[in-house]
């Protein structure tokens, strides 16, 4: 489906800072969870909180009650915020990033008590998800829920669902707090480009196009949530993400948990999605990203198919090539092409954690020194490396195999 036609609004683009020291979270929210219906789960100033954060944090809630757009942090990736309730707002979400309509939004809320006005009245939280928000609430977690009648069409494509996220993030919690009402919230960068780690990526991709950036610095996860379909059976993860397989499959409830993509396959959810990451190309730079995996194991094996590709790439006049690693040490490059190639090279880490932390900012980073290719080092799909081959095997054109 073509990208929304509204013509995206030309405007100046502020970023402001905020210190995310300067709000604290409540903890103890799960007390009224089988009811929800007297959580404290906002935010709260204290007596350091600094006067100017709490003014960006109002200026910010003004915008977004008034229907325009404002960016902020998660602890997943920055996000793009409408007003969840608001369809003229939802939409400029969608011409503001070149989003496809047909690619659901995930609704953010900083309490239990707003299930309320994304839900159909009367409707309890399904049993299903109670131990997987007890332990992943707040935090990179989206369950789908019955959508009631207060959501648009636009947030979620037409379908019959929603997704509902619950942040951990202060800078987050604060704003919805302080807006009253439930932000949709899409990944804040061009469609199809690396998800943003940093208010300056945000800056880079949509300038001119949303008002005011959010700035609290860099996104402790790096990767988007996971995505988490209890409303079929068995229940399923639609996509990978800080929330892991191993972390979900074992609670009660979550007997049977499948991965989609991994464990099954189906076509009418992938042409219909319910949930955004399914349909389209993502998390692509503007240069050729070549994955390297490895079904043994082998270190060595990999690091002789990446030596041969950069001699391919230099024997084709492409000398400019990126290199996001994950072992300890860089590539050694042939003699035969050391003096003709420039490498850039970027240190992922080497736990599936710090890889997914540092995955979309690498890529950004190497895009921005030019390269001309990048080729990644793969890694187990355990733990939090599901989410990551995910998106590296999206934003690749081509992946290689030993």
């Amino acid at each position: 489906m073509a990208t929304d036609s509204l013509l995206v609004p030309q405007c100046k683009t502020v970023t402001k800072t905020v210190d995310p020291a300067s709000f604290t979270n409540n903890s103890n929210i799960y007390s009224q969870l089988p009811d929800h219906t007297n959580d404290s789960t906002a935010p709260t100033s204290t007596p350091s909180t600094k006067a100017a954060d709490i003014q960006v944090i109002n200026e910010a809630s003004t915008l977004l009650k008034q229907g325009h757009l404002v960016a902020f942090p998660t602890e997943t990736v920055y996000g793009l915020g409408a007003n969840a309730l608001d369809p003229s707002a939802v939409s400029k979400i969608y011409a503001a990033k070149g989003r496809p309509s047909d690619n659901p939004l995930i609704v953010h809320i900083s309490s239990l008590k707003m299930l309320s006005q994304i839900m159909p009245e009367n409707t309890e939280l399904p049993n299903v998800y109670k131990a997987a928000i007890a332990k992943y609430w707040p935090g990179p977690l989206t369950i789908l829920l019955p959508r009631g009648p207060n959501i648009p069409d636009s947030v979620v494509a037409g379908q019959p669902s929603v997704g509902v996220r619950f942040p951990s993030h202060p800078v987050a919690r604060a704003l919805i707090d302080a807006c009253g009402f439930p932000i949709a919230a899409p990944s804040a960068n061009t469609s199809g480009r690396p998800s943003p780690t940093l208010a300056e990526h945000v800056a880079s991709d949509l300038d001119g196009r949303i008002q005011l950036v959010v700035d609290g610095g860099a996104c402790t996860s790096g990767v988007e949530s996971t995505v988490l379909d209890g409303l079929s059976s068995p229940p399923a993860i639609l996509r990978p993400g800080g929330a892991t397989y191993e972390g979900l499959c074992n609670l009660p409830g979550l007997e049977g948990l499948r991965v989609h993509g991994r464990d099954f396959r189906d076509v009418k959810l992938e042409a219909t999605p319910t949930t955004p990451g399914m349909k389209y190309r993502h998390y692509t730079p503007e240069c050729q990203v070549v994955l390297f995996e490895s079904s043994s194991g082998s270190s060595s094996k990999v690091e002789a198919l990446i030596q041969h590709e950069i001699t391919e790439f230099v024997e084709s006049g492409q000398s400019r090539i990126g290199i996001l690693r994950t072992r300890d040490t860089p590539i050694v490059v042939s003699d035969s092409v050391s003096g003709l190639a420039t490498i850039e090279d970027y240190y992922l880490g080497s736990s599936p954690e710090q890889v997914a932390h540092e995955l979309f900012r690498g890529l950004r980073e190497l895009e921005a020194r030019k390269v001309q290719v990048i080729l990644v080092e793969g890694i187990s799909d355990a733990d939090e490396g599901l989410a990551v081959m995910n998106r590296v095997r999206k934003a690749a054109s081509r992946v290689i195999t030993c």
